[in-house]
């Protein structure tokens, strides 16, 4: 296949996954809308990270053995399920700020993102919080059961069997730069000062609903794959 056509190809079928709501969607917009947009922006390159995990397996030809092996297939059905439930008991027991706090964050709100975009790649990096972020983003993508089936369709199914390596590679790079461009792009929106001001007072709310979302996600993985 001509490789501006499988680029098209690529652009056009992962936007639209991409855009699409799931797992992925959910956390970050919890993770911007309760913690900012620095945890958002990590939260999705975290996710972009996990991307990289399936398209380097996919390369190797790895997708195809999973997506038509029930066995692994349910196992990460499993693994994906409970995660998410996990991550959504975790929103769930959100509790309400006391009100001098949300004095406080509206206050520093500016002072606060001048000082998260001065960090230092070392400094970010040292800090557990981030990490903890980019886990959550890493594992919510890594353990989606839909990507194994999903990458099958985009390395067998739309483009040609003996596209060379290079060829793969680029479009593997460029999947990872369209997701990160369109979380990215979602985390700036939700992370709008006047957004984050409205939505400060109900914090915990967002919480627990988005949380109840990923277990309502989680179940449904786990009880499709019995």
């Amino acid at each position: 296949m001509e490789f501006w056509h499988g680029f098209l190809l690529i652009t056009s079928v992962h936007l639209l996954a991409a855009a699409s709501p799931g797992p992925d969607f959910v956390l970050v917009s919890r993770e911007t809308l309760t913690k900012g947009r620095r945890t958002g922006l990590l939260c999705s390159l975290g996710i972009t990270i996990g991307l990289a995990v399936h398209i380097v397996y996919s390369v190797l030809g790895l997708a195809a053995v999973i997506a038509h092996s029930q066995p692994l297939l349910t196992a990460i059905k499993w693994l994906g399920g409970g995660y998410l439930i996990y991550l959504g008991w975790q929103g769930i027991g959100a509790k309400p700020k006391p009100a001098s706090d949300l004095a406080i964050d509206a206050s520093h709100q500016k002072n606060i993102q001048q000082k998260s975009i001065q960090h230092s790649t070392q400094d970010v990096f040292k800090d557990d919080s981030t990490l903890a972020t980019l886990r959550r983003g890493f594992f919510c993508n890594v353990f989606n059961p839909k990507a194994p089936v999903y990458f099958v369709a985009i390395f067998t199914l739309v483009l040609s069997p003996d596209i060379p390596l290079w060829q793969l590679s680029i479009y593997g790079v460029w999947m990872m730069v369209l997701q990160m461009a369109w979380f990215s792009a979602v985390v700036m929106l939700l992370s709008i000062p006047a957004i984050l001001r409205r939505f400060g007072r109900i914090e915990h709310w967002i919480n627990r609903i988005l949380g109840s979302a990923m277990i309502i996600l989680g179940l449904n993985l786990i009880l499709r794959s019995r």
